[in-house]
């Protein structure tokens, strides 16, 4: 796209310069939220020592952003994130690796939709169609009415018997009646499945209440977006304004009631072992357990740099750059710091592998009761964090869109993903989130599906990340004389240089820890799938030529069939070669406890 003189007068169905950082600033205010999405897996982990995985997490984030601002304001005429901007310096290097770089960010961030929308089907589920608990009256008026229909001699009643030595038939007869009670007494809708698909080497795809509870969800999100950024913003601003005063209040409220139980946030050691309560110890398994919490929060605390996906959006994108991704980093060190601190210190490790907070469809209820046990603070809060995932969902919906449409305009990804409606909304990209997502909300949509999504698009996330932070002292070598609104501090592209060989050992090390041994190869196979893509798009589309905007990118005549001098020489492809290599050893060298 070129750039024309008004940033605020442009072309018909482009993207239109309509956002401020102010903007920007609050489509990205959906990344606090996404804590709710693995706090309850990271203290399964991490177990003592999570609170102090999400606060050093969100410090190498706040770190790293700032490579990433001086990016974003380098393209002030492109969209799609620091995934394009930094796949720009890869361009000479290899056709191949930018787009990988787009590629991976797009399907670490997409799955926010469909895990957003798991979690908040949960909610809705838990609302409407609850479970009893065991203790329950209803229960409990269901023993006494069914307590005929079991004796001593029932089959059933031997074989506990024989399950649990030492107890008695009484115990028995009130265990078996108790379970019996909670499957009578469970809504239909909640246990309902269309019916489900094994899907080789992947999963299983469940067709369920969940589905189709996140599928409605995900479609009126879908109709929010499709009237453009700027509309999207202004939802984007009440929902946060409504979801995450109540947030905060829940992550102050037990420090000034004097709620924390300080034994639950000193001593600090990993479990055992994964969603273990007992405390274990800094060896070699512990370490891995905390490597991969740091791998998982990596998601959550880096997720703010999302703020700079709208730069071809802004009005004036010299300025607003740098301003959208440091508050809104600013925004996300208070929530990263505080709500994990507060909730691991009021519930404790034990408390914190409760399953409704390991899966996250309790974790809404669980901060409620950090303020007040009154049954309509409880329902209200969990209505708001319902709210608190819609703001998730559509700031990853807004940045991943753009990602698409960045990459398809660039050249790298399939020419209809650059569709735009005339408010300015992609809405081939959309389309091909919202679809994507559908498959992955299937697989999402039991608990164990979840975490290996999440794994699974965490390995794009984290390949990114390499790339990108990479890109920053590439582009410093290769393209001194571009104008760059905001500089970075060279010390700090160094030190980011070194976090990208950080991430790299998170990859290595933790992708493993949530219990699928293959989520490493699985998410580099899922990367790879970009081959045939770029392949089909700039071979055959495109006759191996890239598109003008793309080439003056790079200071290149429109028609340039070279892609520049290569002044960094070997060492982008001796970083490339050094990462896979720590990436494999982490794999190979940490090991999971027992």
């Amino acid at each position: 796209m070129s750039v024309t003189t008004d940033y605020r007068d442009p072309p018909q169905h482009e993207l239109q310069r309509s956002l401020t950082w102010r903007g920007a600033f609050w489509v990205a205010a959906g990344v606090p939220p996404l804590v709710l999405f693995s706090i309850g897996g990271i203290a399964g982990v991490a177990g003592k020592a999570a609170f102090v995985v999400w606060i050093v997490s969100m410090c190498m984030g706040f770190l790293q952003s700032f490579t990433y601002a001086e990016m974003a304001g380098m393209f002030g005429n492109k969209s799609g994130g620091t995934s394009v901007y930094g796949a720009t310096a890869w361009l000479r290097y290899s056709k191949l690796i930018a787009p990988l770089s787009v590629w991976c960010n797009w399907f670490a961030w997409s799955p926010v939709l469909s895990l957003g929308c798991a979690i908040a089907a949960g909610y809705i589920l838990n609302a409407f169609f609850p479970i009893p608990s065991a203790d329950s009256a209803l229960v409990a008026d269901w023993i006494a009415a069914n307590s005929a229909s079991l004796t001593a001699a029932d089959p059933r009643v031997v074989e506990w018997l024989g399950s649990n030595p030492g107890t008695s038939a009484e115990q028995a007869i009130n265990a078996i009646l108790s379970t019996d009670a909670v499957t009578a007494l469970t809504p239909a809708f909640r246990t309902w499945e269309l019916f489900a698909l094994q899907i080789p080497g992947l999963g299983t795809l469940h067709f369920n209440s969940t589905f189709v509870i996140g599928t409605i969800l995900m479609l009126i999100i879908f109709g929010i977006q499709h009237r453009g950024i700027a509309s999207t913003a202004s939802a984007q601003k009440v929902l946060a304004i409504i979801v995450l005063v109540p947030l905060l209040i829940a992550g102050v409220w037990p420090i000034l009631t004097g709620s924390i139980q300080w034994a639950n946030v000193t001593d600090i050691v990993p479990p055992t072992a994964a969603y273990a309560a007992e405390e274990g110890s800094w060896n070699l398994g512990g370490w891995t357990l905390v490597l991969g919490a740091m791998y998982i929060a990596a998601w959550s605390t880096y997720g703010f740099e999302t703020a700079v996906c709208y730069t071809a959006e802004l009005r004036d994108p010299a300025r607003d750059t740098f301003k959208a991704i440091f508050y809104s980093g600013l925004l996300c060190i208070l929530f990263f710091f505080l709500i994990p601190f507060a909730f691991q210190g009021v519930y404790g490790h034990a408390g914190m592998l409760n399953p409704g907070i390991v899966d996250g469809t309790g974790v809404g209820e669980a901060l409620a009761r950090m303020v007040s046990d009154s049954r309509i603070w409880i329902q209200l809060f969990v209505l708001l964090m319902i709210l608190a995932l819609f703001l998730a969902i559509m700031t990853a919906m807004a940045g991943s869109s753009r990602t698409l449409y960045q990459g398809s305009r660039d050249g790298w990804l399939p020419k209809y993903l650059s569709r735009v409606n005339s408010h300015g909304a992609p809405t081939g990209a959309m389309a091909t989130d919202l679809c994507f997502n559908l498959i992955l909300l299937a697989l999402a949509s039991d608990a164990g599906g979840y975490f290996y999504v999440l794994a699974i698009s965490n390995v794009g996330y984290l390949i990114f990340n390499f790339l990108n932070l990479n890109a920053g002292w590439i582009h410093r070598v290769d393209s001194p004389d571009r104008p760059r609104p905001w500089r970075a501090p060279t010390f700090l592209i160094g030190v980011n240089t070194v976090l990208a060989f950080v991430n790299a050992l998170f990859l290595g090390a933790g992708a493993k820890v949530w219990g699928y041994s293959n989520a490493l190869w699985a998410g580099l196979i899922f990367a790879a799938l970009i081959i045939p893509v770029f392949a089909w798009r700039h071979y055959v589309v495109d006759k191996g030529v890239f598109p003008p905007a793309a080439m003056e990118d790079l200071g290149l005549p429109p028609d340039a069939r070279h892609l520049g001098e290569r002044r960094a020489g070997m060492l982008p492809y001796l970083a490339l070669i050094a990462g896979a290599i720590l990436v494999l050893w982490a794999n190979w060298f940490f090991v999971l406890p027992g």
